[in-house]
């Protein structure tokens, strides 16, 4: 029972943080002179600023090279994992 009312609250404080970054990505989907988009370009506009919203709260490859025990890599290590992260993230 006490797992369920955890993963309840969880759910809502997640649910509640997308809207608020929906909430404020239409806020942003303006256009040049200071109109609302509408149609097309507001979706566009909106998925743009989530798609940027997302890589910026996203770990970087520099913060999740670490070794297995949880110490950050250094020298040929670290160069190797930055590396191989940057091209996963290019697929």
């Amino acid at each position: 029972m006490r797992n369920l009312i955890v993963a309840a609250i969880a759910s809502l404080f997640f649910a509640s943080s997308a809207f608020a970054l929906d909430a404020s990505c239409e806020m942003k989907a303006v256009s040049k002179d200071g109109k609302a988009l509408a149609g097309a370009a507001k979706a566009a506009s909106i998925k743009k600023c989530e798609k940027e919203a997302a890589a910026a709260t996203a770990p970087t490859c520099e913060s999740k090279a670490v070794s297995k025990a949880g110490k950050p890599l250094a020298g040929a290590a670290k160069t190797a994992s930055i590396k191989k992260c940057e091209a996963d993230a290019k697929k």
